[in-house]
């Protein structure tokens, strides 16, 4: 009997050793099943701090596990500011590409960060972001728009009458002159297209640029608008339309995916016509 009880005791032990280690083992490839592998990626971005004028502007690099990381390029930003460095500044508001406000210069073109993949099929490339191009820069990836939007004010860009239209009456507007707007009312005023212009850099302070000309020929073109000469008016002169070259990057590039090229020709016909 004493045999017996040793040898069930001595199975018992066994067993529970053995269900141990399963358990062990079970639980080990479980965990290595949940970890993600590595999937390491550098980004180098443009620094500058005005609190440090001594200080050169610089490329800083980063690493990010884009397996822990969101698919686009704002996300890899707004992770680096979050977890690796809170230094780091740049602009950001709608994450959707409307506002137009995370425009930069990511691997050599000018886009919006938000709406711009991080491109996963050369994981040993390095990412590259700038500032967007010959403009000042405030700090980091904040470029100074100032100069911009003090362009884009001087044409005025609200509708304009000369009769007042009745109390409570709206200004009516038939489906074909609303379909005119198409492809101009969708301007973010994100400035990649300008920024991307030659005749832009070039001529900053006397050339409108793409972007505020697309702006400028959307109201010229509203059937509910009476100044159409006036704006006209505006625009004679040398610089501020006929600086255009039609290199069309300002096209090529627009994250709308517009043509402000197109936009500015319709005006040089209006000119010529007028």
């Amino acid at each position: 009997m004493a045999t017996a009880l040793a040898s069930r005791l001595s199975w018992n032990s066994l067993t529970i050793r053995s269900l141990a280690q399963r358990g062990f083992a079970a639980s080990a490839v479980s965990q290595m099943a949940s970890e993600k592998p590595v999937n390491s990626k550098s980004f180098k971005i443009y620094r500058w701090n005005p609190d440090q004028p001594t200080e050169k502007p610089r490329m800083q690099e980063y690493k990010l596990d884009l397996s822990k990381t969101g698919p686009m390029v704002l996300d890899a930003l707004i992770k680096i500011k979050n977890e690796v460095d809170s230094t780091l500044t740049f602009r950001r508001s709608c994450r959707e590409g409307i506002c137009g406000s995370c425009a930069m210069n990511i691997d050599g073109k000018n886009t919006l960060a938000c709406i711009t993949h991080i491109p996963k099929d050369q994981p040993t490339k390095e990412l590259v972001i700038y500032p967007l191009p010959h403009m000042f820069v405030v700090k980091d990836l904040v470029p100074d728009m100032t100069y911009f939007y003090k362009q884009y004010a001087s044409i005025k860009p609200w509708l304009q009458r000369k009769d007042t239209p009745e109390s409570n009456k709206e200004i009516l507007q038939s489906p074909e002159d609303r379909k005119k707007l198409d492809g101009l009312y969708e301007c973010i005023l994100c400035a990649c297209c300008s920024t991307a212009c030659p005749s832009y850099w070039w001529n900053q302070d006397v050339y409108l640029g793409p972007s505020v000309l697309l702006q400028a020929y959307r109201w010229m073109a509203d059937s509910r608008d009476q100044f159409l000469n006036e704006r006209l008016e505006q625009m004679e002169n040398a610089f501020s339309v006929y600086r255009c070259h039609t290199i069309m990057n300002c096209t090529r590039t627009c994250p709308k995916h517009l043509n402000p090229g197109s936009a500015i020709a319709q005006i040089k016909l209006l000119l010529a016509k007028n």
